[in-house]
């Protein structure tokens, strides 16, 4: 049974962990290219913002972004700011999500993302919950997979294991869960991982 209020909690303490890992930064590291191909330590941040004002819209009934184009668009928009406004927009937007999830409302209502990807509303808060972690490694200041909680871990393997539940061969790899959350979620090459009967480890589809 997923608990939403409890995701709703791990969010808060997940966004307040990152806040202060990201106030280390400087104006000039947080324009430093960040671990995601193209995107600097402002992009990352920038993305933040504005996905938890996108799964605000998601809970409220609304488009999550206007369009593809749009939602690239507002991060190169957002990417380059001081690092003091950068984290603002992350804490503001927080709060506003927040605000949107304390409303009365079904979380056990089917609600639409992005490319028509349909979910329950009481996943919402998980879903961000893994933005903030991942996204915390992505950006290269000292967090890594391996101090993402277990419990986290856990969920986040079986979640994108489901993703991927059309090809039987994901579901049969093992190893250590930092090295499992790493190769799934397109962020480790799978060293330490291994195939029942050897050989390579299956090519995961896109995310």
């Amino acid at each position: 049974m997923i608990d939403h209020a409890r995701d709703l909690r791990s969010v808060d303490e997940a966004t307040e962990r990152l806040l202060a890992a990201a106030a280390g930064l400087d104006n000039v590291t947080v324009a430093e290219p960040s671990r995601l191909p193209g995107w600097s330590r402002g992009h990352v941040l920038a993305h933040l913002s504005r996905n938890a004002d996108a799964i605000g819209n998601v809970l409220a009934g609304l488009p999550m972004y206007a369009s593809a184009e749009a939602r690239d668009a507002d991060i190169e928009r957002d990417a380059h700011r001081t690092l003091a406004v950068q984290l603002a927009d992350v804490r503001e937007s927080a709060a506003r999500f927040r605000e949107r999830s304390e409303l009365p409302a079904d979380w056990s209502r089917t609600v639409t993302l992005r490319n028509g990807v349909t979910d329950t509303a009481a996943r919402i808060p998980f879903r961000r919950w893994v933005e903030l972690e991942l996204h915390h490694v992505d950006l290269g200041i000292g967090y890594e997979l391996d101090d993402l909680s277990a419990e986290f871990t856990e969920r986040e393997i079986a979640f994108l294991r489901e993703r991927f539940s059309a090809d039987p061969a994901v579901a049969g790899v093992t190893g250590p869960p930092a090295a499992l959350v790493g190769w799934l979620s397109g962020r480790g090459d799978g060293e330490g991982l291994t195939v029942p009967g050897g050989g390579a480890l299956p090519a995961l589809p896109p995310l």
